[in-house]
């Protein structure tokens, strides 16, 4: 098969959004925004060897590569509403094609995402993918708006698709038991995308924890010009994580792992009550676990009330190659 004889199998089913006027097929596509709304967009590459392993089963590398986009809209509070996906790959493999078709529509279906659009070319194998969501005037969840005395929150627990990866590379020994769970956390994200959805009013910021919750955390501080503290204690650890390496090493794969896909974000103490219910009608655990001071942007630890050094750093593309 050729370019667009593959673009014609495999990636032009009709979502049946009335927004899409113009699908794959022509230059562009043309989309119909609602009134009195604002777009947001987003744009993600994975590349093999850096982002994913070359080997990785297709179907879920399909998966990965929209939620970690839609991870994104989760985090700015946005409904997702269309992607378009360029691809990259080494050779036509139908098999490896379908695949990934499967697991990348499985979830755009579930969102009611559309594909609107895309390239394909030949060359080492790498993923890009830009989705579009909308959002009310007005209630975009940003970096920049934390403030002295509100909570630092974040939802699920932290760390566990960095324990993947390490069970992956042979570094760590995970129990059989909590096999599944790691693996599924790394190759499989869930978007938080209700979740961001409810915070819209509550949140005062908000990002996805894609690159480490230290490192994250700190553009936070940094756009807003004040200063997260932590306690180390609080932060959500699975019982893999317990099972499978000492507290510290938790910690440290918790701040510095990445890929987690969860939210922190930040809520004034006036808006507790509403947090907590509306996260629960979400189904979406969450942990307060610091809070925001005046000071030097940036991010301190406390370990059992004593400042905590931590070892390594959040990922870094360039400083890590």
């Amino acid at each position: 098969m050729n370019e667009f004889e593959i673009i014609r199998h495999y990636f032009t089913a009709d979502s049946g959004r009335k927004d899409v006027l113009m699908g794959p097929g022509d230059d562009c596509a043309l989309l119909q925004v609602p009134p009195q709304t604002w777009l947001a967009v987003s744009t993600d590459t994975l590349v093999a060897g850096v982002h994913f392993f070359a080997d990785m089963d297709p179907v879920a590398l399909g998966h990965k590569a929209l939620a970690v986009n839609l991870s994104d809209l989760a985090a700015m509070g946005a409904d997702p509403r269309w992607v378009s996906l360029a691809l990259t790959l080494p050779a036509v493999d139908e098999g490896w094609i379908k695949g990934f078709c499967a697991g990348f529509f499985e979830l755009a279906e579930y969102y009611n995402v559309a594909l609107v659009g895309g390239d394909m070319t030949k060359g080492p194998l790498s993923i890009t993918v830009t989705v579009h969501g909308t959002l009310p005037e007005g209630k975009g969840l940003r970096r920049s708006g934390a403030r002295v005395g509100d909570g630092v929150y974040v939802t699920g627990t932290l760390g566990d698709a960095a324990l993947g990866l390490q069970q992956r590379l042979g570094h760590i020994a995970v129990p059989d038991e909590h096999l599944d769970f790691v693996r599924t956390k790394f190759e499989h994200p869930h978007p938080r995308i209700l979740a961001g959805q409810a915070l819209r009013d509550i949140a005062s910021s908000a990002l996805d924890i894609s690159d480490g919750l230290a490192g994250d955390l700190a553009h936070i501080t940094t756009a807003s010009g004040v200063r997260a503290q932590l306690e180390l204690e609080q932060l959500p650890l699975s019982e893999a994580m317990k099972a499978s390496v000492p507290r510290e090493r938790g910690w440290e794969l918790a701040l510095t792992g990445g890929e987690d896909y969860e939210l922190c974000f930040t809520v004034p103490e006036t808006h507790r009550g509403q947090l907590e219910t509306a996260l629960a009608h979400c189904g979406v655990k969450f942990t307060r676990i610091g809070r925001i001071l005046a000071g030097e942007p940036g991010v301190e630890l406390l370990a059992e009330g004593k400042p905590y050094r931590l070892q390594a750093q959040s990922w870094d593309h360039f400083r890590s190659a």
